[in-house]
């Protein structure tokens, strides 16, 4: 790939994560002061960003726990900044959910809770209930994660085997009042879906899970699907009293990082068509689906005229299938896309996930283009079979184009960006 189209797309990366600036985000949306103390809870890979921003927005010595993923923390001057795994979670985790339960302990109704969630909490913060261990929880985790299953499913079942999600931690805050600021990650910016939803409670009931679990083919461990059959397992609804006071705003989301890169395409140049800010499903069927539509604009100047900018987001799944493999959904969905455009020319894309990571490596995704798959080739690899066990950061580490930006401070899900410059 030619680098002016890396450093094209890298602009149009960069302009959606700076959409979702932490005190940019929390700016408009602060609170009104309370009477008594404010309290700062904090839970996702941007946590502690977002933090950092609310304690120089308000202006007031705060106090308060907020939980991001290792490596991602960020200094904050009265907060608690802890690190816990994604996105299997550790012993860190448990601490961490026990520091977040201490600190809204003892709240009256002069108090004020500010919530600042984002993507990744689910997994940051386990918290089992009686009966269940760590070790249940993390299989709970690893069986979702295979499952292929979107994450609202993921998240509808984990908030029945859980302490802290569902709006367990909202709960535990009354009487003091509970004001939710939202990073959304998820297709559609439920806010209760965002992180399993700890403070923010949704109408999913253990019998609707245990359905979704039916419908997917979730095999769960025997204990974690007990638990989620018992009443034990049954999570406060949202008309619940414990949660009237509060409020909740979606601050930042994919609807708004991705105009901002098209504005930025734009400016360049470059017509950008936003395809959807939702999209879901297996990232490599959702792969060769953008590879068909760059295809026929590059080929016919349909449904979009040539020079132009196909914009997407959403979150993507992966179900595993082979062993040994690594990378995440977003070099998933592109090895797919590469291999559907092998040898097409003008068409050049980028596939990353925004909080800078994708999967467990250090990569956020990788650039793809129509040559990708001959590079695999005459090193002896073939993209499908890398496909086919899962081996997506394999082959752009082989290709030399994965993308490497760092953690970003921030999290409104995958960003695709592909650029077709011929008809």
């Amino acid at each position: 790939m030619m680098q002016d189209q890396q450093a094209f797309l890298t602009g149009l990366f960069e302009a959606a994560v700076a959409a979702a600036d932490p005190e940019q985000a929390l700016r408009k949306a602060l609170p009104e002061k309370p009477k008594g103390r404010t309290v700062v809870i904090g839970l996702g890979k941007g946590a502690a960003q977002l933090a950092a921003a609310f304690e120089t927005l308000w202006g007031e010595p705060v106090e308060g726990v907020v939980v991001t993923r290792y490596g991602y923390a960020a200094p904050c001057t009265h907060c608690r900044v802890m690190e816990a795994s994604h996105p299997v979670p550790d012993a860190a985790g448990l601490e961490a959910s026990a520091a977040l339960f201490e600190a809204v302990s003892g709240l009256t109704e002069d108090d004020l809770v500010v919530a600042l969630v984002c993507g990744g909490g689910s997994a940051l913060l386990p918290a089992p209930p009686e009966g269940l261990t760590l070790e249940d929880e993390q299989a709970l985790n690893r069986a979702l994660l295979g499952s292929g299953a979107p994450i609202g499913v993921m998240n509808a079942i984990r908030k029945h085997a859980s302490r802290i999600k569902g709006g367990r931690l909202a709960a535990a805050c009354a009487p003091a009042r509970v004001v939710s600021l939202i990073v959304s990650d998820v297709p559609g910016d439920d806010p209760a879906q965002v992180a399993s939803g700890p403070t923010v409670p949704d109408h999913v009931d253990a019998a609707a899970a245990l359905g979704l679990i039916d419908a997917w083919g979730i095999k769960l461990p025997d204990k974690v699907l007990d638990h989620i059959r018992s009443e034990a397992s049954a999570a406060p609804m949202p008309d619940d009293p414990v949660f009237v006071r509060n409020e909740v705003h979606v601050v930042a989301s994919a609807r708004l990082s991705l105009e901002a890169a098209a504005q930025k395409a734009e400016a360049a140049g470059i017509p950008a068509a936003i395809l959807s800010d939702s999209v879901e499903g297996e990232a490599r069927d959702v792969g060769l689906v953008h590879a068909a539509i760059a295809r026929e604009i590059a080929a016919r100047g349909r449904p979009f005229a040539a020079p132009v900018v196909l914009l997407s987001g959403g979150e993507t799944t992966v179900t595993l299938r082979g062993d040994g493999g690594r990378g995440g959904r977003n070099t998933e969905f592109l090895l797919a896309f590469a291999h559907a455009i092998d040898g097409i020319e003008g068409i050049h894309a980028l596939s990353a996930d925004t909080d800078g990571i994708d999967g467990t490596e250090d990569n956020a995704g990788a650039f793809a283009d129509g040559t990708v798959a001959a590079v695999l080739r005459a090193g002896g690899e073939d993209a499908m079979t890398m496909l086919s066990r899962n081996d997506a950061w394999g082959a752009f580490e082989r290709a030399g184009t994965l993308f490497v930006p760092g953690p970003t401070g921030t999290n409104v899900n995958d960003f695709r960006a592909i650029l077709v410059t011929r008809a």
